[in-house]
């Protein structure tokens, strides 16, 4: 009796269909724009905070807004309460897609981003704990090491100059996904104040009006926007953080096309619409009021002495990387999948040491859990700068060591020598293709049998073509 085939081992990290390609291509060019300016904001910060004596802080603390609403916040809590709530809401769009017609949709091919998320951001919160359990720290920062700021270390993609191919730009994408999920988790369970349950309640009942209207098809920005304002202000009165707004309500929006006359879904469309003021301005401002920090006297090189802040670089370079690769490493160990043939385990570190670019999320974690001594506070954000510049440097030297390589697989992906539109490696797969290339060569050696014959008969007897 005949053996039965072996089933083919499934490849991880390899090439991407056209349509999810598109869409990461897309996605990471408006994030990695955004990255730029969050870099630009961040170093405009810690110059301003350390050149123009009190101004940063007096600016940062002026407060504005309707004391009756309970919004009367200075521009720090501002941007922190209310510009990342746009972002988000676009995290929550993101997650939606990836569920719903990303690579989260599917269980098989979910297992991996989703165990090398969550390893990643385990092992950097144990880094953290181990670190202060031996030095005698807080435990209260356990969480600031743990997030990725994709745009972040996008920028230093496009500042090193290096071209990974998209398997390893949509696992980094997805990777942060995953990654603001469980950021958005640990922020709603492990920091909300006492709750204001009448507030909570308004919030509540403002998401489901939101949800409805969507469900009977309303539309209008007109009727969305005024109710989105209210959900995060009551959201923000709850004692919830009000960013949880705007991921509940990112995540209600249709991400998927009901027919083939639909070129976009909603929730797509409003992506493209909302992503640019997302990256473009609010974590930009963000950054701006959250990462001046004061680096005199040493400042910086305080953060290795206290185990507070060590256990935050360390949690962000070592824990991140170590925690990513050895998640994906059991995760194709255990499900016996095959790494791509074109890349190498070094290529999942040194993108696994890229997502240590812990920023924006970080620091917004840092402010949450020691919001009581701000002092520490600062140390804190000192720590989340120095551990994304550690990791930044790193993973720059660990990519440029295989850019020659990145780039053959870069430019073979985006080759189009025939000017269809669509790259001809994903067209070598299409029946049509190769019929059209076929009808293409043989008009081409037709062509040139007839200019050999012309030129055949001119040799012949020198007065022209027979």
């Amino acid at each position: 009796m005949t053996a039965p085939a072996p089933r083919p081992s499934r490849k991880i990290l390899g090439r991407l269909s056209l349509p999810e390609r598109n869409f990461v291509a897309n996605a990471l060019r408006t994030e990695t724009v955004g990255g730029v300016l969050l870099l630009v904001a961040a170093v405009t910060a810690l110059i301003w905070a350390n050149t123009a004596g009190g101004s940063y802080e007096s600016v940062r603390g002026f407060h504005l807004g309707p004391s009756s609403l309970g919004l009367d916040l200075s521009i720090q809590h501002w941007a922190a309460d209310g510009l990342l709530a746009v972002f988000f809401f676009v995290a929550g769009i993101e997650l939606k897609r990836e569920l719903v017609a990303g690579d989260l949709r599917d269980p098989k091919a979910a297992a991996l981003p989703v165990i090398a998320a969550l390893c990643g951001m385990a092992a950097p919160a144990l880094v953290y704990v181990l670190t202060n359990a031996f030095g005698g720290g807080s435990m209260a920062g356990w969480a600031v090491p743990t997030a990725t700021d994709i745009a972040f270390a996008l920028a230093v993609l496009a500042v090193i100059g290096t071209s990974l191919p998209s398997a390893l730009r949509a696992f980094l994408l997805t990777l942060a996904v995953v990654d603001d999920l469980f950021a958005i988790l640990i922020i709603a369970v492990f920091f909300t104040s006492d709750l204001n349950f009448p507030a909570l309640g308004g919030a509540v009942l403002g998401l489901a009006v939101f949800w409805l209207l969507l469900r009977k098809r309303v539309r209008g920005w007109y009727i969305y926007v005024p109710l989105a304002l209210a959900i995060w202000g009551l959201m923000y009165n709850s004692g919830i953080h009000a960013t949880i707004a705007g991921v509940a309500m990112g995540l209600m929006l249709r991400c998927h096309k009901e027919d083939e006359s639909e070129q976009h879904s909603p929730g797509e469309h409003i992506e493209h619409l909302v992503r640019p003021l997302s990256a473009g301005l609010a974590v930009p401002l963000f950054a701006l009021f959250s990462a001046g920090v004061s680096v005199a006297g040493g400042a910086l090189g305080d953060v290795f002495t206290q185990p507070e802040t060590l256990g935050v670089v360390l949690g962000l370079v070592v824990g991140k990387a170590v925690g990513i690769f050895g998640g994906t490493w059991l995760a194709a160990r255990f499900t016996k999948a095959e790494l791509n043939d074109d890349l190498a385990w070094p290529d999942v570190f040194a993108v696994a040491s890229l997502a240590g670019i812990g920023f924006t999320v970080s620091l917004l974690i840092g402010e949450l859990a020691f919001t009581e001594d701000p002092v520490l506070t600062d140390e804190i954000k000192a720590a989340v700068l120095m551990g994304s510049l550690i990791a930044a440097v790193l993973s720059g030297i660990l990519l440029k060591v295989r850019n020659a390589k990145y780039r053959k697989l870069w430019e073979d992906e985006e080759r189009d020598e025939d000017l269809s539109g669509v790259p001809d490696i994903y067209e070598l797969e299409d029946p049509e293709y190769h019929r059209r290339m076929a009808a293409i060569y043989e008009k081409k050696a037709a062509e040139h049998r007839r200019l050999a014959e012309v030129s055949g008969g001119e040799r012949e007897d020198g007065n022209g073509p027979a």
